[in-house]
């Protein structure tokens, strides 16, 4: 029983994940404007949260940019604070 082999009907799927990047960096975006909120979708969910770095790879700096116009975003009522489906 020890010696028995474990075969598979079809062969165990690897997971490739592809490398974060910033596309802050990557395309030469110095300033986040708060007015474009189609932009600003892109880095909110559905409830309106927004998403962290670990999802959408942006870095540091430019993760708090984008914070920054989410806010003002919602604060002129370009974006909603919390939404059911926004997207």
């Amino acid at each position: 029983m020890a010696s028995e082999q474990i075969r598979y009907l079809a062969p165990p799927t690897v997971e490739v994940t592809k490398k974060k990047y910033c596309r802050f960096k990557k395309t030469g975006i110095k300033y986040i404007d708060y007015k474009d909120e189609k932009f600003l979708l892109k880095f909110v969910n559905e409830q309106g949260k927004l998403l962290p770095r670990r999802l959408t790879g942006t870095s540091l700096k430019y993760q708090r940019k984008v914070g920054e116009a989410v806010k003002r975003a919602r604060h002129i009522a370009l974006m909603p604070f919390v939404a059911d489906m926004m997207k």
